[in-house]
């Protein structure tokens, strides 16, 4: 991945301008070679919204009743990639009436006339992908009462963005950019009459970026699950579209969707949602569920780790670990520090969780969010399992260095459930110290028992143990392991300071407890959420003590008060249209 300023960026920047100058040339396709069928999922609650002119696109809120949407500044380029990918008309076609119908058709000729002539931000082969597949998938509710002339310039505009991708695809970033890229091609050479020359070069280029781009596990280099779903179902409409036109689905394409099924499975929280790691967030809701049923995978139970995950499942609960060594190099920019960190489901109500991307409430927030801090981990002095680099030059992307590199795993059956056990060794160059941690769930899902151990092993270790307890005047090296709840959670110290009690919207009681001297508290933590426009206040657990020798252990437990049910039936929904 080539820096904006590099040599490489900046061919990449004038070829885009390039083709997407020449693309006026093109010639237009004259209509659909058969009828599009939708496949993407809106959200009637943002579509509402858009229509009143409430525009919320990467955590900016801007209130624009009558301004086009074109005619409004972009406070950053985020915002303007969402504006230009056209993913909103999504929303707006989950509304489905007159007044959704009319802005979406105001917006989409308003694009064509200010950028079809091949100029803005949107011609980047990943952003016309995106924008490709969503005219496409929208042509019925868009077309639906034009007049001839507004139906030429659409089908001339999709034309040119399609010429666009032909010979642009290359120059978008492996991963998801470039299958965005290739799923907006294939979509535009099996659906647009004259334009069928497109789709052979682009299928065999989308199986062979399914053979490079998904790894053994069913995963991607950024380990991001919410990437690993965007990427899914773009698969999922590839093959669909290749089903519709009458032919079959290359076999690396359709085993790349095979291995990821599985993957995301693991992936899944008991209430439908994707752990939130390595700059992910839940997902959309239904995204997850529909593309699973969409690729007709049959549920299996991977073995071992999924794309360095573990999942620990027992009752109502699930459990699931970070349990590899974050990216490397590119992959890495928006990687977080967060090995042996955990998340904690029960039933539809997220309990423990970490704070999440900060990427759309601005640079401090995605850094902080990127820190070993903000996950339900063990913290050492302050310090993360993994540094950030210097800002790559014009790009303010950061990689993840210094970062743990051996993490031994271990899954086994206990005579009364399921056991997790981990190390890394993140904090071994800084003090010595390796970070043990060893995680129970019983069967019926009601009980955790966690122990964190940092231990000096070998003889190097222990004297670089040694240095850094010199430097603390032998006061010892001090360290956290933070809980993060979920902002919904009720959380109370109990017992007079010696266990926090939590509360779920569900009725359910889960209380904290540890076993030792260690210092226990509940402090103000964060929730970053995608699509919300601010951070939301939330609580977390911090339990602090200081290593004195070459090996501490700490015990905790996080169980159900004995009073909750075995079974929950949990009712209560919370949604609102747009919340801060």
């Amino acid at each position: 991945m080539s820096s904006p300023d590099s040599f490489a960026g900046r061919r990449t920047r004038i070829l885009n301008r390039l083709y997407a100058r020449l693309s006026r040339r093109q010639r237009a396709a004259t209509g659909f070679v058969s009828q599009p069928e939708p496949r993407t999922i809106g959200s009637f609650a943002r579509g509402r919204q858009l229509v009143a002119g409430n525009l919320l696109f990467a955590g900016y809120l801007i209130e624009s009743p009558d301004t086009a949407l074109w005619d409004v500044a972009a406070p950053n380029a985020a915002f303007d990639a969402e504006r230009h990918g056209f993913a909103w008309l999504d929303d707006l076609a989950a509304v489905g009436d007159l007044a959704a119908r009319a802005k979406a058709q105001n917006w989409l000729w308003g694009w064509i006339a200010a950028h079809g002539g091949g100029t803005g931000p949107g011609w980047t082969p990943d952003l016309a992908g995106r924008r490709v597949i969503r005219w496409i998938n929208h042509a019925l509710f868009l077309l639906r009462g034009q007049d001839r002339e507004a139906s030429e310039i659409f089908y001339r505009a999709l034309s040119a963005q399609a010429w666009f991708l032909s010979k642009r695809w290359t120059g978008a970033a492996p991963g998801l950019p470039r299958f965005e890229a290739l799923t907006g091609l294939i979509y535009a050479g099996l659906s647009l009459q004259g334009r069928e020359e497109l789709a052979d070069p682009a299928v065999r280029a989308l199986a062979r970026e399914c053979a490079t781009q998904i790894d053994g596990q069913g995963g991607l280099p950024t380990r991001n699950p919410e990437e690993l779903l965007e990427v899914f179902t773009l698969l999922t409409w590839a093959a669909a579209v290749l089903h519709d036109a009458g032919r079959g689905v290359p076999a690396q394409h359709q085993a790349a969707i095979e291995r990821i099924a599985p993957t995301l499975r693991t992936l899944r929280h008991a209430d439908g949602g994707l752990a939130r790691f390595h700059g992910g967030g839940r997902g959309m809701e239904g995204r997850l569920d529909h593309a699973l049923a969409a690729s007709h995978v049959k549920p299996v139970q991977p073995e071992g780790l999924a794309m360095g995950y573990a999942r620990l499942s027992g009752g109502r609960t699930t459990l699931i670990v970070d349990a590899s060594a974050p990216p490397r190099g590119a992959a890495s920019f928006n990687a977080h520090a967060s090995t042996l960190a955990f998340e904690l489901t029960s039933g539809r109500r997220p309990l423990i969780v970490n704070c999440g991307s900060g990427a759309s409430f601005g640079v401090e927030w995605r850094r902080a969010g990127r820190a070993t801090p903000s996950h339900s981990t063990l913290c050492l002095d302050g310090y993360s399992s993994a540094r950030l680099a210097d800002p790559a030059r014009g790009t303010g992307r950061e990689a993840l260095i210094d970062a743990p590199v051996r993490v031994p795993t271990q899954i086994s059956e206990m005579t009364d459930g399921i056991r997790f056990q981990g190390g890394h060794d993140g904090y071994l160059r800084s003090f010595g110290l390796t970070h043990v941690r060893c995680l129970d769930l019983t069967f019926d899902g009601r009980g955790l028992a966690g122990e964190d151990m940092l231990l000096a092993v070998e003889d190097a270790d222990k004297r670089r143990f040694d240095k850094a307890m010199d430097a603390t005047v032998l006061s010892g090296i001090g360290f956290d392991i933070r809980l993060h709840l979920h902002p919904e959670v009720d959380a109370a110290l109990d017992l007079g300071g010696a266990a926090v009690s939590m509360a779920l919207k569900s009725g359910e009681i889960w209380v904290f407890r540890h076993e030792g001297r260690q210092t226990l508290a509940l402090e103000p933590g964060v929730y970053l959420e995608k699509g919300r426009l601010k951070p939301r206040a939330s609580r977390q657990i911090v339990l602090s003590g200081r290593a004195l020798d070459y090996r501490t252990r700490v015990r905790w437990s996080l169980s159900k008060a004995q009073d909750t049910a075995i079974a929950v039936r949990d009712l209560h929904r919370d949604e609102t249209d747009f919340q801060s």
